[in-house]
């Protein structure tokens, strides 16, 4: 049953197909910031949001994308049932049908069911623009004629056709049109009555579907002279006329019959149009078994060898910033030692070492944001679908996996789209192993204290293309063994529309990019700070006795002030529990420092970074900063022979473990909310965390093994 809406302010409600540019516009029309991205999938929650018109404030709803309104996915029942206001949805006092000019056919489909909910609807026709580029004419009147709606033509990203829009809306709040389109099999009257209402449209008649059938039973001497007048319409009258009376079907079949009417009477296409289009002709390339593949693999090469190449003058500068605030507060603070060290070797160091990254992730994001506007990834999925199909997934998938080196959080709402509930937890229990953003820093800072000094950027880019491309190629086994064992889940059909290639809009880039600053930096800026000061703390107290001070004091000669810093490091809270646990991480090559960073991490990957930095810069020797890359590759073992903490293999091995570790408390709650239970997030944290320690265990032993430790 539908239920009333909540409030008396009137609600629109945005509906259409994936990728009809339903969000574009909902972004245009209330002001909003939410992700674009040319391909389906991107709105994965009902999203709302206020929108002005000549006669006030209404309610703007922007629901999932849907085929339907028979529900196949997650995504699409919320959409269902938003559009529909049923069970417990408020009932939308209009509907906005955003329909792809350059797929009317496809689109008709869900307007033939909206048409049936008997709800008002006005149609917002996108992608107007496009018809043009494919000698395409649309005939707007006729549409509206055939529709028996409004129909307005936008472009939402360059905010063409908005106040008309918004003009249309106010007019159909006030006076609601419902549309009224009959269907029925190819050979049945009702049928016949549509196609000669097509006609009579191209003549310029604007009679309704009902006014047609009275013709037909009835026909008037007006109607008889029209005739007359016009003998190409008397075949198609003749044929309406002798069709047998069906009662009317809602069928997939009668429904594309219907739409294929429509379509054709409302494009018309010049000869040009036949011909094979851009897109047709870069696809053949792009998607193809063999040379698609390779061009994937190449283009994520050179976006993660980019970040090596275009970062280092911005992360110099902000290196340098976060130094000289440090040097300049310091000397102010020197009465106050504690004061000193809690906020130059807690605070600045610990956000400091963090942020530097910034420039690398925004990179990163700008090059995903490019991808995902020129429709390049729809094509990657399509591509993926060949590699997910022998585990039991289908090219669906690769969208919130895509989703998942951004942050696990949207990666595992995005799951959504998938239509099988099976499918959806077997993608939700791996969307995490993709590497997000947050341990992106990670990556870095070994990369580029152990393998791009000693091999060169190339090898260096390479190494972090790899560490991306292993959550991948590790989550496909996974989830064959979950299909096979756990899950016992079956492979279904894979479909997904395929944009057209079109240049990235800079505004979407833009907003991605700062999107994903913003939420770098607001984690920067509490759960960092938050966990900086807490090691800071641990790792400063207690505080050596004065008289073991004075003992090294004695021993040491000049290295004392390094000596004490070493010891009372060693001894203080951090160090005990680091030292208590140090035997588990041993056989991976961790000491208690590398253990207690690992632990540090668990309730975010953002603060591993920060809590090394804060670790190992508690070794510098009268206050010269000489790097947290340099504190690190600098760093022993105790002992007198003095080794290299660090060395390739327990590098890698600690990058390897954290690509594979789930260290996020959010996206463990996350998998609470979306599987409503603690049994599949409880599972997967156990999973991924045994997994990691077997990877890094098995990399540091099989380098003693070949004698490089």
């Amino acid at each position: 049953m539908r239920s009333p809406s909540a409030t008396k302010t009137p609600l629109v409600a945005v509906v259409g197909n994936p990728n009809a540019g339903k969000t574009t516009l909902f972004n245009a029309l209330t002001g909003s910031h939410q992700k674009v991205g040319n391909y389906a999938g991107v709105t994965v929650e009902r999203v709302s949001g206020p929108l002005r018109l000549p006669s006030g404030t209404v309610d703007c709803l922007d629901v999932p994308g849907m085929y339907s309104l028979s529900p196949q996915s997650e995504d699409e029942r919320v959409a269902s049932e938003s559009a529909q206001g049923i069970n417990g949805q408020p009932t939308p006092d209009l509907l906005v049908v955003v329909i792809d000019a350059g797929n009317l056919e496809r689109n008709l489909f869900l307007f033939s069911q909206l048409a049936e909910t008997k709800l008002p609807v006005l149609v917002a026709l996108t992608m107007v623009d496009r018809l043009a580029g494919r000698a395409e004419e649309i005939d707007l009147a006729r549409l509206t004629n055939l529709l028996g709606v409004d129909v307005v033509p936008v472009v939402g990203h360059k905010e063409r056709g908005l106040a008309e829009l918004k003009a249309a809306i106010d007019r159909n709040l006030a006076n609601p049109r419902i549309p009224d389109i009959r269907l029925g099999p190819a050979d049945s009257r009702e049928f016949h009555a549509a196609a000669l209402r097509e006609s009579l449209g191209r003549l310029g008649s604007d009679m309704a579907i009902g006014e047609v059938r009275a013709e037909l039973d009835a026909p008037t001497k007006e109607f008889e002279d029209f005739l007359h007048e016009h003998p190409e319409l008397r075949e198609t009258y003749e044929a309406a006329v002798k069709a047998p009376e069906v009662k009317p079907v809602r069928d997939a079949e009668a429904r594309y019959a219907w739409a294929t009417v429509v379509q054709r009477a409302a494009i018309r296409r010049s000869a040009e149009a036949q011909k094979r289009s851009r897109t047709d002709r870069i696809d053949a390339i792009l998607t193809h078994r063999v040379f698609g593949l390779v061009v994937f693999v190449v283009v994520m090469y050179g976006v993660f060898q980019s970040i090596y190449s275009f970062a280092s003058p911005l992360m110099d500068w902000i290196d340098g910033r976060f130094g000289a605030l440090g040097s300049w507060l310091s000397p102010h603070l020197a009465g106050v030692p504690f004061l000193q060290s809690l906020l130059v070797d807690g605070l600045i160091k610990g956000v400091g070492s963090m942020l530097v990254f910034l420039p690398q992730i925004l990179i990163l994001f700008f090059f995903i944001a490019m991808l995902e506007g020129t429709g390049y990834l729809a094509r990657a999925a399509f591509l993926m679908d060949r590699l997910l199909g022998w585990c039991g997934l289908n090219g669906r998938a690769f969208i919130p996996l895509l989703s998942s080196f951004a942050c696990a959080i949207p990666g595992i709402m995005a799951a959504r789209v998938m239509p099988d509930p099976k499918s959806r937890l077997a993608t939700i229990l791996v969307s995490p192993l993709m590497s997000c953003s947050a341990r992106l820093p990670v990556y870095l800072l070994l990369i580029g204290t152990f393998i791009e000094p000693r091999y060169g950027a190339f090898w260096a880019g390479f190494a972090l293309f790899a560490m991306h491309l292993l959550g991948l190629f590790v989550a496909i086994p996974i989830v064959w063994i979950l299909n096979r064992k756990v899950l016992k889940g079956a492979r279904l059909p894979f479909l997904l529309e395929l944009p057209p290639y079109q240049w990235p809009k800079w505004k979407d880039v833009g907003l991605a990019m700062t999107f994903r600053a913003k939420v770098f930096v607001k984690t920067a800026g509490t759960i960092i700070v938050f966990m900086s000061m807490l090691i800071w703390a641990l790792s400063s107290y207690p505080k050596l006795s004065p008289a073991r001070v004075a003992e090294i004091t004695a021993s040491a000669g000049d290295r004392a002030p390094q000596v004490i810093q070493e010891e009372e490091l060693r001894d203080s809270a951090l160090g005990r529990f680091g030292r208590s646990i140090e035997p588990v991480f041993r056989p991976a090559g961790f000491d208690w420092r590398i253990t207690t960073a690992i632990l540090s991490a668990f309730p975010a990957r953002e603060t591993v970074v920060p809590s090394l930095g804060i670790i190992f810069s508690l070794g510098e020797v009268e206050g010269e900063d000489k790097g947290l890359q340099k504190a690190i590759a600098d760093a022993k073992w105790p002992g007198p022979e003095g080794r290299p903490l660090f060395n390739d293999w327990n590098a890698v091995g600690l990058m390897v473990f954290f690509a594979l570790c789930a260290q996020c408390m959010a996206t463990l709650a996350t998998v609470r909310r979306e599987t409503n239970s603690w049994k599949w997030p409880t599972f997967m944290f156990v999973y991924m965390t045994l997994l990691a320690y077997i990877a890094a265990v098995g990399i540091y032993q099989l380098g003693r093994a070949l004698g490089q430790v």
